[in-house]
């Protein structure tokens, strides 16, 4: 189902931008994101954002000073604090803005369950922006689904029983990767209380486009509100189902110096681990956002 009806591809655009399937995702092509963007540009940019949800580039060499000054034209950027002790999802030494997701014959990292980035956080991200530094020759690829469809594709029965539902996310899983680092369990008391667990509505409204999304994730959605157990999860299940739907999926494979773009509040995506023993090395910084509604 093509919901896109807002930007027609005929509009004038400061840059060149090519479709990539009738749901999501979009290659930006003519702009130079080692320099400052001018504010048409930079509008224009946001809104294709915004239309088609993943943006991507190609043969973007950023310093790391660079892809910062980037994902800060476009609001704050986030320091993740759960990343002490992990040798393939950690803060840079010297940027702390900058997440290096890394995986080796001797360390495997590949976030390849389907999810919504920082989806624990009060206000979470607006979105997050992907550079590969080191690209393996083969395999690797990440997907997104347009969760703004899977409602969309929902019937209006389902789309009434979701209308008032709440969930809980929780970053619980962080918290097992850190007592596998041996991090002290006081430190890790204090980041539950920085942390605590939080609700947010099972369909959320974009705050630009108005448009409505299923926003729980197999990752830190852990049950919805008032709901017995059983029939939360076997509801959570089926709306985790969703994201699996090849109709809402675009595909992207990697190349050194590629970057996405992609807008957290109305995808979720995947890593496909096929690429192992070989060397990837990509680069994230994450834009800020505010409370879902």
């Amino acid at each position: 189902m093509n919901i896109h009806a807002t930007t027609a591809d005929s509009v004038q655009r400061p840059f060149g931008l090519r479709r990539l399937t009738g749901s999501l995702g979009a290659e930006i092509s003519g702009l130079d994101l080692s320099k400052p963007l001018a504010a048409p540009v930079l509008t224009a940019l946001t809104q294709a954002l915004v239309d088609h949800k993943v943006i991507f580039f190609r043969d973007q060499p950023l310093t790391p000073e660079q892809h910062i000054a980037f994902g800060k034209q476009f609001g704050a950027l986030e320091i993740h604090p759960f990343t002490e002790g992990s040798k393939s999802f950690a803060n840079d030494t010297k940027n702390q803005e900058i997440i290096i997701v890394e995986s080796t014959a001797e360390t495997k990292s590949a976030a390849d369950i389907w999810h919504s980035d920082v989806s624990w956080r009060v206000d979470p991200s607006l979105g997050s922006i992907l550079k590969c530094s080191i690209a393996p020759a083969y395999g690797g690829d990440t997907m997104w689904a347009d969760m703004e469809a899977a409602y969309a594709g929902l019937d209006n029965a389902m789309q009434s029983r979701l209308s008032d539902l709440v969930a809980v996310h929780d970053w619980h899983r962080f918290r097992a990767n850190l007592r596998k680092q041996s991090v002290a369990e006081e430190k890790i008391a204090a980041l539950v209380e920085s942390y605590p667990p939080v609700e947010h509505p099972v369909v959320r409204t974009h705050p630009v486009s108005k448009r409505k999304c299923i926003y729980v994730n197999a990752v830190f959605t852990t049950r919805i509100k008032g709901m017995a157990e059983k029939e939360s999860d076997d509801l959570l299940k089926d709306l985790y189902r969703l994201s699996t739907k090849p109709e809402y999926q675009v595909r992207f494979s990697w190349k050194n110096d590629s970057i996405a773009f992609w807008d957290n509040r109305s995808t979720q995506h995947y890593v496909v681990a096929d690429f192992y023993p070989q060397h990837r090395r990509m680069e994230r910084v994450t834009v800020a956002g505010d409370r879902p509604f």
